[in-house]
C-alpha cells in the first residue's frame, strides 16, 4: 500500500477517523436562492465518504451575509437545517464522518447579494483591487460599515444558534472559519482591523472575537468536536498582517487551552506573496491535533503524517474531481484535475459527474 502513514486511524478530539486525509471546505454554490443545500450536495457529500473526515463548505451562521453570488447554503433556518439533514445521512449511510464549517462573510459580501444590506466588518475598510459576482455583473466590493462593540455579542450568538442548528441537522461537529478573509479573519488581522478598544489594537483583542466564536460552539458541542481553521500569510481577500508568526503563536496558544479536536492551518498563501513560516510557531504553540492544507502530494502528506508533524493533511482541489480521493491516494494512480469553470456553477457538471477510479 501506497502512503501508508495516511492510512492509519487517528482521533481527533472526540473525532475517530479511519484515515487521515481530510477534506478542505470547498464552497461550490450548489445551494438554493434561499441557501438551502439541495439534493444534489446530499450526492456530492456521499461520493467522497471515504475521507476520513469531511469539513463541509462555508455555511452562513446568520441571514444577510452572502458572498458567493447568492448559492452559498446556511444553517439559521429550519428548512436549511432538514435540508442538510438529508446530506448528513447520506454521508452517514457510506460510513463517513462530516463536520460544517461555521462562517460570515463580513466585508467579502455585497449589498446586490443581501437586499441592500451593507456589509459588516472591524473596520471601514474595502476588499481592494478585486470585484464580486452579483446579479448585476462583477462589482467592485463595497465599503464596509464598522461594527460596533455592542453588535458583537449577536454575532457571537449567531455561531452559537449555527452551532445547535449543526448539531440537529445530524454533524459530527463543527470548524469554525476563521480564514481567507472573511469576518473572524478580519478581525484577527490588522490589515483589516483598525479599531481600537477591546476587538482592536493588540493581538490579544484581535483575537478575541474568534475565540468568543469557538468558545460559542465548544458551549454546544464540547470542545472534542470543535475545530478551527486558521490562514494567517493567505492574502486571499486583499488581507495581510504585520506580525503572522506573533500572531499565529497567540491564537494557538489559546486554542491549545482550550483543548479543541485540531488546529486546521492553511500553510502558505494563494499568490505566494506573503512568505513566513506559520507551522512552526502553531506547532510549538498547540499540542493538540494539527491539520496542514494548501499544496501537499500525497507523498508529502504521508511523510508529514509518518513524522509525527502533523495528524492529517486535509486536500482543497483534488477532492473536486476525485471523489474518491483516499483511494486513488492507496493505489498510487494518477489524479485527476478539476475544471475551474465549474467551480461554482449550479448544476450537476463538474460537481456530482467526476467517475471514481472503478467507474473510470
Amino acid at each position: 500500500m501506497l502512503h501508508a502513514p495516511l492510512f492509519t486511524p487517528v482521533a481527533l478530539g472526540d473525532l475517530r477517523l479511519p484515515n487521515r486525509i481530510v477534506m478542505a471546505p470547498l464552497t461550490r454554490c450548489r445551494a438554493d436562492a434561499d441557501h438551502v443545500p439541495t439534493a444534489i450536495m446530499a450526492e456530492y457529500y456521499a461520493q467522497r465518504a471515504s475521507a476520513g473526515l469531511i469539513v463541509a463548505e462555508a455555511t452562513m451562521v446568520m441571514e444577510g451575509n452572502s458572498a458567493f453570488g447568492g448559492r452559498e447554503p446556511g444553517i439559521y433556518s429550519a428548512a436549511q437545517v432538514a435540508a442538510w439533514q438529508r446530506v448528513t445521512a447520506a454521508v452517514h449511510a457510506k460510513g463517513g464522518r462530516i463536520l460544517l464549517q461555521l462562517w460570515h462573510g463580513g466585508r467579502a459580501c455585497h449589498s446586490l447579494l443581501n437586499g441592500g444590506r451593507q456589509p459588516v466588518a472591524p473596520s471601514a475598510v474595502a476588499i481592494a483591487n478585486d470585484e464580486i459576482h452579483t446579479p448585476q455583473g462583477k462589482k467592485p466590493y463595497e465599503t464596509p460599515r464598522a461594527l460596533r462593540d455592542d453588535e458583537l455579542p449577536g454575532i457571537v450568538a449567531g455561531f452559537r444558534r449555527a452551532a445547535e442548528n449543526a448539531k440537529a441537522a445530524g454533524f459530527d461537529g463543527v470548524e469554525i472559519h476563521g480564514a481567507n478573509g472573511y469576518l473572524l479573519d478580519q478581525f484577527l488581522r490588522d490589515g483589516s482591523n483598525r479599531r481600537s478598544g477591546p476587538y482592536g489594537g493588540s493581538i490579544a483583542n484581535r483575537a478575541r472575537l474568534l475565540l468568543e466564536a469557538t468558545d460559542a460552539a465548544i458551549a454546544v458541542w464540547g470542545a472534542g468536536r470543535v475545530g478551527v481553521r486558521l490562514s494567517p500569510v493567505n492574502s486571499f481577500n486583499d488581507m495581510r498582517d504585520s506580525d503572522p508568526v506573533a500572531l499565529t503563536a497567540h491564537v494557538a496558544a489559546e486554542l491549545d487551552r482550550r483543548g479543541i479536536a485540531f488546529l486546521h492551518l492553511m500553510r502558505g498563501d494563494f499568490f505566494g506573496v506573503q512568505k513566513a513560516d506559520v507551522v512552526a510557531p502553531a506547532r510549538a504553540a498547540f499540542k493538540g491535533a494539527l491539520v496542514n492544507n494548501m499544496g501537499f502530494s500525497p507523498a508529502e502528506a504521508a511523510d508529514a503524517v509518518g513524522s509525527g508533524a502533523l495528524a492529517a493533511v486535509a486536500f482543497g482541489h483534488h477532492y473536486v474531481s476525485n471523489p474518491d480521493l483516499a483511494e486513488r491516494i492507496r493505489a498510487g494512480v494518477p489524479l485527476v484535475e478539476p475544471n475551474p469553470a465549474t467551480f461554482y456553477t449550479n448544476d450537476a457538471a463538474g460537481y456530482t459527474d467526476y467517475p471514481t477510479l472503478a467507474q473510470a
